[in-house]
């Protein structure tokens, strides 16, 4: 398992891509975060790709699932789904689920053309997909923290691989998106980092994407992390609220995280 090492490297990218802990629960953040294109994606089958964990320990190797159980039906991709995606108990203490708790089933989030977030149903090139919905309740001066927890699973590894790159691509197609009818999320930029690319040394794939949550006239940070390993991507976002640090933000994205890739490896079967 490499769920320490993933969520060290989620947090060292996650803090790079931020505009400083100090900025979090003020008006209209502004992301410094450049945008970067992806290069070749990463081979997971190369032993001279693997990233070191540093500290005189060896070097994580590729994950590798058991071909036996990677997901082919669409029933057992739901049950490997519904295994992964994290719950609001999942999250830690004072987490709730938000009302839906979780997305429609047989569905897909895909944003359209005129940059608005909608369930779709499941294209051919998905056989499961699943978000779950959950919040810390505004308390002590603090306002509502909203999450995000989903899964995606691909019937190919190139599907999943397009996830990744889509996902790049949609953060300069559209600079502001609806996500519901009183929220938006805007100025986005993303990074992403193949396996073996500087502090990936945990998924196929990862990308990265940064900008502001605004409700009415409030604007915090927005976090979106997405990590690939085969066929199954896991994607978490991050809502900031009032009296939210981007540090602290960064922390529960990069552990849940890390949560969702251990677990997915888990499914697989696989070894590193």
């Amino acid at each position: 398992m490499r769920a320490a090492a993933s969520a060290a490297a989620a947090a060292v990218l996650l803090a790079g891509c931020g505009s400083g802990d100090d900025k979090a629960a003020e008006p209209g953040p502004t992301a410094s975060a450049r945008s970067t294109a992806p290069s070749a994606p990463g081979s997971p089958s190369s032993p001279a790709s693997a990233g070191s964990t540093g500290g005189g320990t060896a070097a994580l190797t590729p994950f590798e699932a058991d071909p036996a159980e990677v997901p082919r039906t669409r029933g057992r991709a739901e049950a490997v789904a519904r295994a992964v995606a994290l719950p609001a108990a999942d999250w830690g203490s004072g987490f709730r689920a938000q009302q839906p708790a979780e997305s429609a089933a047989g569905t897909v989030a895909v944003l359209d053309e005129q940059c608005r977030w909608q369930r779709r149903p499941l294209p051919a090139s998905v056989l499961a997909s699943l978000s779950r919905y959950s919040e810390v309740p505004g308390a002590g001066g603090k306002g509502t923290m909203k999450v995000t927890a989903a899964v995606t699973v691909h019937a190919s590894v190139g599907a999943a691989d397009q996830q990744l790159s889509t996902t790049l691509e949609e953060a300069l197609r559209c600079r502001v998106q609806q996500v519901r009818a009183d929220e938006q999320i805007s100025g986005l930029m993303s990074a992403a980092s193949p396996y073996g690319q500087g502090t990936n040394t945990y998924a196929d794939d990862q990308v990265v994407e940064i900008g502001s949550y605004i409700t009415g006239t409030t604007a915090q940070t927005y976090r979106w992390f997405v990590a690939r390993l085969g066929t199954i991507t896991v994607a978490v976002a991050v809502m900031g609220a009032k009296g939210y640090k981007d540090a602290e933000l960064g922390r529960y994205a990069s552990e849940a995280v890390a949560k969702m890739l251990d677990r997915v490896e888990t499914e697989l079967g696989g070894k590193n």
